[in-house]
């Protein structure tokens, strides 16, 4: 176990962790909402520091990210727990059950990417946010030797150790589950505000940033509802690409997966206030190519985990020369 950051003594041996707007009261002996912070004695204690649940060689693209290095491997790395409840969870074994793990310190794991010739280390599978000590060190090294970070991530996570992570995570793709403050409460148990907050701090910091939304039947599946959603993102940013994703039945969710009559639906509207919208996790061919938003060129070509750039030439359109901002 290594002492968490970001956490406080309120009285006997209670503490309070403040790395997420939970802000969990933990008694001695017991956990958080996450389950991997716990109290011993009155020291909070990251109990996933090192802990691995999966280490895989991985597309960029498979993030979701588009836009960052496209056609490139990356090393992804998971480990166990989450601050949120999402009753259709995807990776439910790991986010809110408790894996096997093997151990693997920042070292160890700065010097596989490097041995496997990778360019750097998505943290991902579960909530990173809740292994917060370790994504800092293992970003902090890997920087250092000229590797990228990349965060895939629910977003919710207080001010402080967010601008932290900002110093050394170089991408973040996040999960924005909906754009209904109920909705949140209700399924996630966190709230939309924060979320928002944080995905317009890390867009005004300058971080390379894409966004995915699960659609889920008579969920968060109305068109008022994109409608609002694309139009925030548009006024933050309207070049941040967006991935509307959909639903498969998994751990305690049984409706039907999402009708690609919905899913078409959406993007069609999410089109109208952004310049690069996506379809994920479907054979559906809509949304998988990327194109000049000012003249339709063909930028990417994407086929599975085939990635062709046939259209990008200095950073720009090469048919109207309009400045892209794709990193390659």
């Amino acid at each position: 176990m290594r002492e968490a950051l970001f956490y406080e003594e309120i009285g006997g041996s209670k503490v309070r962790c403040n790395l997420c707007p939970h802000h969990c009261e933990i008694e001695d002996g017991h956990s958080g909402l996450c389950r991997v912070r716990i109290n011993k004695g009155g020291v909070l204690y990251t109990l996933t520091y090192g802990t691995l649940s999966s280490i895989s060689n991985d597309p960029i693209e498979k993030k979701p990210l588009y836009h960052f290095h496209p056609g490139t491997m990356i090393l992804s790395v998971g480990s166990w727990g989450c601050n949120m409840t999402c009753p259709w969870c995807q990776n439910w074994e790991i986010a809110h059950e408790k894996p096997q793990v093997q151990r693997v310190n920042p070292d160890r794991l700065i010097d596989l990417t490097l041995d496997r010739e990778l360019e750097g280390i998505a943290y991902t599978y579960n909530e990173p946010i809740v292994s917060f000590e370790f994504v800092l060190d293992t970003s902090r090294m890997a920087s250092a030797d000229g590797l990228y970070n990349v965060m895939v991530t629910n977003g919710y996570i207080e001010e402080a150790p967010l601008k932290l992570l900002l110093q050394t995570i170089q991408a973040m793709n996040i999960d924005l589950k909906g754009f209904n403050s109920k909705f949140y409460k209700k399924r996630t148990s966190a709230d939309l505000e924060t979320v928002k907050k944080n995905i317009k701090t890390i867009s005004d910091e300058g971080l390379h940033l894409e966004l995915t939304t699960l659609i889920i039947p008579g969920e968060n599946d109305s068109e008022a509802e994109m409608e609002e959603e694309a139009a925030w993102i548009a006024s933050v940013s309207d070049e941040i690409p967006l991935h509307l994703s959909k639903y498969y039945p998994a751990y305690k969710f049984n409706k039907p997966p999402t009708s690609d009559e919905t899913l078409l639906k959406l993007f069609s509207i999410a089109k109208k206030h952004l310049k690069y919208v996506y379809l994920g996790n479907t054979t559906l061919k809509e949304g998988r190519d990327t194109h000049c938003p000012v003249c339709d060129n063909l930028l990417i070509k994407r086929n599975g985990v085939s990635v062709e750039i046939v259209g990008i030439q200095d950073k720009k359109c090469a048919k109207c020369q309009t400045d892209l901002k794709i990193k390659l």
